[in-house]
């Protein structure tokens, strides 16, 4: 009785765990067959995954390398590969773009740098060259008070101005335009400055010449060496006894001695007078002439130009003389002065 209950147990726990194997057999199989039908309506192999098979050569090799992949993650990574290509096409370009202007804004950078000096130099030249034109017109000036000449109106508006509340919102290219068409304009009226400086300094030029000239056409030494006998004014005559006026100056001295220029001009009579004798008369211009009378010889002739300190005749006492002397006149504007007045040495 007992091994019968025992049997029949374990034949009822047997027969369970075979129901339950058996039941799963056969939602295993009618999976099969499930998916079986949809595959083989769909044409394809129900027991095989459809996959992409990627095969790598290496060329030193002939041995390749595959890899399996399933067609849907392949196709899933083909459609996201459009994008991220894109996006790689996309980085490629900006970034060659981005290299294109470094290296315009590197090339822009040096040649502003060599600008910039170039116009920093040019700056600093104008700057010399307005302290020039300066220093010249100071110097102009002090000439002219000097000669007392008449002093030109000097335009001083160089290198003048400032930044104004403009140049601030300016751009840098703005700012270097604006500053070299400052530096034109600078350069512009240093040329007016120094065409107007040239202007006046050839008339200092010409003035101090002719000073240079009037001082040596100056009678300003004695035109000979002697004795004073007979002084500029009112004297006796010596032949008539009446006072009178006496023109000049005697100079007494032995007969042949020389008579020099005392100043350069040109000979402009030398010829015999009545009351002067033998006689020479140099005009050294600026209205200024001179006579020498009762010469015993002449050594110049009309038109002759004369040196101060060359020789142009020797004392004698020819004409109206008591002896041998040099009668010396100046007439300055045709009127008689006193030698003396002019007389240096």
């Amino acid at each position: 009785m007992k091994i019968g209950m025992f049997f029949n147990r374990l034949s009822s726990e047997r027969l369970k765990r075979y129901a339950s194997k058996v039941s799963v057999a056969a939602r295993f199989l009618a999976a099969r067959v499930f998916y079986g039908r949809q595959d083989a309506s769909s044409g394809k192999n129900p027991l095989k995954k459809e996959t992409v098979t990627i095969i790598l050569l290496p060329n030193d090799s002939t041995r390749g390398k595959h890899f399996m992949i399933p067609l849907r993650a392949y196709k899933a990574a083909r459609y996201a590969a459009i994008p991220l290509c894109i996006a790689f096409l996309y980085v490629i370009v900006d970034y060659s773009t981005m290299a294109v202007r470094v290296s315009e804004t590197y090339k822009l950078q040096r040649e502003n740098t060599t600008q910039k000096i170039e116009l920093q130099t040019l700056s600093s030249k104008i700057g010399e060259l307005e302290d020039t034109v300066s220093k010249l017109r100071v110097f102009d000036k002090k000439l002219r008070i000097i000669a007392n000449l008449e002093i030109p109106a000097a335009n001083n508006n160089l290198g003048m101005g400032g930044a104004t509340d403009e140049d601030y919102f300016l751009t840098i290219e703005d700012k270097k335009e604006k500053l070299v068409d400052k530096m034109h304009s600078d350069i512009k009226q240093i040329n007016l400055d120094a065409g107007a400086q040239e202007k006046s300094f050839t008339e200092l030029q010409e003035f101090f010449m002719k000073q240079a000239s009037m001082l040596t056409s100056t009678p300003s030494v004695w035109p000979s060496r002697g004795w004073l006998t007979s002084d500029f004014g009112m004297r006796r005559d010596p032949f008539t006894g009446h006072i009178q006026m006496h023109k000049g100056l005697d100079i007494a001295n032995k007969a042949g001695t020389d008579v020099l220029a005392p100043g350069d001009g040109i000979v402009t009579k030398s010829s015999v007078s009545p009351y002067l004798g033998r006689m020479v008369e140099v005009s050294h211009g600026y209205g200024i002439k001179t006579t020498y009378g009762h010469l015993s010889e002449s050594y110049v002739r009309v038109g002759q130009r004369v040196k101060r300190g060359s020789k142009i005749a020797a004392i004698g006492s020819t004409g109206k003389s008591t002896g041998p002397h040099l009668h010396y006149e100046v007439v300055v504007n045709g009127i008689s002065v006193d030698p003396r007045n002019y007389i240096l040495n």
